[in-house]
């Protein structure tokens, strides 16, 4: 390769940016001394073919380091050398041995790398990752737009590219892809969400492992631990090694979006791969450690881990923030994505001695940036060191995972008493977590199950975590699951408990479909899907964590359960309006919700042993009124039932009986004309009354 001429270039725009004459490389250190650019003229390659030496008088302003490569273009493959202080008592980890990648790479070629040799003092460039050249603009969207669709007429479908199909079952023609979840989308029109939520597919360490209780190797399976923010993982690519996986992302979004289906990223802004002070050097440890993470006061040569593990990114360092909010500008702008969940969201809070800011600037620029403005913000509302801020996240753009949803609901389901008035607050959007704030139901995440804990099978199936096969003795994942195994700790034939087990299921599912806020599920319990009791398979790339596409056979009428339910609150948009209910009265004099327990206008909020709970919400304009009934006791109870001043009540729902008969198909509800509705034990019934 002939050597590229080189110029000063420009120390903006940040990362590598390329032009028709060539292309623009510039990084943040503010420590540094000397610093290489190495081009390789393909990944694979151990040497690079030309080392462009940065001149701190001639290639540096500021603190950021740049340089101008003349014919330069994609698909040239780049790494850095940056030398500074080795000091690790005051924060300085500098190791000019180490091969570096940008945060800023849009691509990254992972062929060579090898995890254990980035840690230590020795070169590791025969084993180290390239950066790939990319040009964003060099993609033929067919006329693509994100959608834009209001939050709260969101049910959002949390999912794992990988898992979705990686079983054989998938039958699919590259299993554990962004291709091959696209074959899947039928899928996904048929059940009726509307928008995916995928765990990380920024590039992640896969390679992350640990042993496991029989000796085998268990590899990082979620991704929770980010190797490059603005790539795309390329073990998601049917191409891995040919460095086009940010293509094949935007294949899948385009896909997604023609069916109507909005794509959100988890995104992990808390912290890297890099972990403690004994893991690997390959990014922010040695471009700028004091910079990028936040250090222990005490003793600067060891992470503060408010993230649970390892490190903690300094968020809201000025550049540290400017990374943040420009790599979620490249997913929104280059790469089409609909809206984001940040992992951990509440050490986006902290500032740069890690205690919580009033007004955490990277949040509030989140918040307030116009390039960001459709774009939907999902906060995990706290982080592993107790910081709790479910209800914290400032403005009306900002959504939260409300885990008091999770829990009160979780609770009730189970059968404990005396939470019919938080079950209440929490059907009704939460008003009293978000109100006061002056924000909506929109700000509520409502949820059962997540990918972090049981499935919704499992929540009704185990009484404790089973997580032997992770290969931590059983410690890791949480105690306190608010789950109950029906009488069976797992599996069973037994089909009376194997009847409650459904029911359950589909009084949760059902509850969360009724809720006013965004409703989001896990992918897999519409079948049933299950982890065999362990509520933290991070490094369960297997069975375990995979889904199973028998079981939508196997399970067909909980799947049409979940249909049905969802099309139900569709349908019905008393349901999903992105306000509290607020006394407004319709055509026929109904207020908007009026609560009750098994006696019409006395829900027993006060009452510490009431596991019943009404309510009739009122349909407004050509909408159904409907008439809710929630018997969370283990015997049948008796209702009253109000009278109708529409056209009558017709039977709509009642998880007690099997399918069909669990759920009408719209039009096929049967009249019912009973003063009293007798609900059996554990199980919920709604009736419908005519719009009009």
């Amino acid at each position: 390769m002939v050597p590229f001429e080189t110029e000063p270039g420009s120390a903006h725009p940040v990362g590598v940016t390329t032009y028709p004459s060539g292309v623009n490389f510039s990084l943040f250190s503010q420590a540094a001394t000397e610093m290489e650019l190495l081009l390789f003229e393909h990944p694979l390659d151990i040497e690079p073919a030309q080392i462009v030496r940065l001149d701190p008088f001639r290639n540096k302003t500021f603190h950021f380091w740049h340089v101008f490569v003349r014919g330069c273009g994609p698909g040239m493959a780049y790494a850095f050398r940056i030398d500074g202080p080795a000091n690790p008592a005051e924060g300085h980890r500098f190791n000019p041995n180490k091969v570096l990648i940008s945060p800023y790479a849009r691509g990254i070629h992972k062929q060579l790398w090898k995890r254990a040799e980035a840690i230590g003092p020795d070169d590791n460039i025969a084993a180290s990752m390239r950066c790939a050249v990319v040009d964003s603009s060099d993609y033929n969207w067919e006329g693509d737009r994100r959608l834009k669709r209001a939050i709260h007429e969101s049910i959002i479908y949390e999912m794992h590219v990988g898992g979705f199909t990686r079983s054989p079952t998938a039958g699919v023609r590259h299993p554990g892809t962004f291709a091959a979840l696209a074959e899947k989308i039928p899928y996904l029109q048929a059940l009726g969400i509307t928008a995916v939520e995928l765990l990380p597919v920024c590039e992640f360490d896969d390679t992350d492992a640990s042993v496991g209780p029989a000796g085998g190797v268990l590899r990082n399976y979620w991704g929770y631990n980010t190797t490059a923010f603005f790539s795309p993982h390329s073990g998601y690519s049917v191409n891995p090694d040919a460095g086009v996986h940010p293509g094949e992302f935007r294949d899948m979004v385009k896909a997604l979006h023609r069916a109507g289906i909005e794509v959100i990223l988890d995104v992990v802004f808390n912290h890297t791969d890099e972990g403690n002070e004994s893991g690997p050097t390959h990014s922010f440890r040695g471009i700028d450690n004091r910079t990028f993470y936040l250090l222990d006061p005490n003793n600067p040569a060891k992470y503060a881990n408010y993230s649970g593990v390892g490190n903690t990114v300094n968020a809201n360092h000025p550049v540290t923030q400017k990374l943040i909010v420009d790599c979620l500008r490249h997913w929104v702008d280059d790469m089409h994505v609909d809206g984001f969940r940040f992992d951990e969201g509440s050490i986006l809070a902290r500032g740069e001695d890690g205690l919580p800011l009033a007004h955490p600037p990277v949040i509030w620029q989140i918040e307030l940036d116009d390039a960001l403005a459709d774009t939907k913000l999902i906060a995990e509302a706290w982080d592993a060191a107790g910081l709790y801020q479910v209800g914290h996240f400032p403005g009306d753009r900002w959504a939260e995972w409300n885990g008091q949803y999770r829990d009160d609901v979780r609770r009730f389901v189970k059968g404990d008493p005396g939470l019919t008035g938080l079950v209440a607050a929490r059907v009704g959007g939460s008003a009293d977590i978000y109100q006061a704030r002056g924000q909506t139901p929109q700000n509520s995440i409502n949820f059962i199950t997540v990918h972090d804990g049981f499935t919704l099978n499992d929540l009704v199936s185990y009484s404790a975590k089973h997580n032997e096969a992770n290969g931590e003795g059983n410690r890791d994942g949480i105690d306190n699951n608010l789950s109950w195994n029906c009488g069976v700790e797992g599996p069973t034939t037994d089909r009376a408990v194997e009847s409650l087990r459904i029911r359950l299921i589909k009084n949760f599912f059902t509850i969360l479909m009724l809720s006013r806020g965004v409703p989001m599920m896990l992918s897999g319990d519409e079948v049933r899907r299950s982890q065999g009791g362990n509520n933290n398979p991070y490094n369960q790339d297997n069975v375990t964590s995979w889904f199973d596409w028998t079981m939508l056979e196997s399970n067909r009428a909980v799947f049409r359960y979940f249909q049905r339910m969802i099309a139900f609150r569709k349908a019905h948009p008393a349901l999903w309006q992105p306000y509290f209910y607020r006394g407004e009265t319709n055509q026929r004099g109904l207020a908007d919700i009026t609560w009750h327990g098994t006696k019409l206008n006395s829900p027993g909020f006060g009452d510490p042993a009431a596991r019943a709970l009404a309510c009739t919400i009122a349909g407004f304009g050509d909408s159904e009124d409907l008439h809710v009934m929630m018997n969370m006791f283990w015997e049948p109870l008796d209702f009253e039932v109000p009278a109708d001043p529409g056209r009558g009540w017709h039977l709509a729902i009642d998880t007690f009986a099997d399918s069909p008969s669990d759920i009408a198909d719209p039009g096929q509800e049967t009249i019912f004309v009973d003063r009293l509705c007798q609900v059996q034990g554990r199980s919920i019934v709604v009736l419908s009354g005519a719009g009009g």
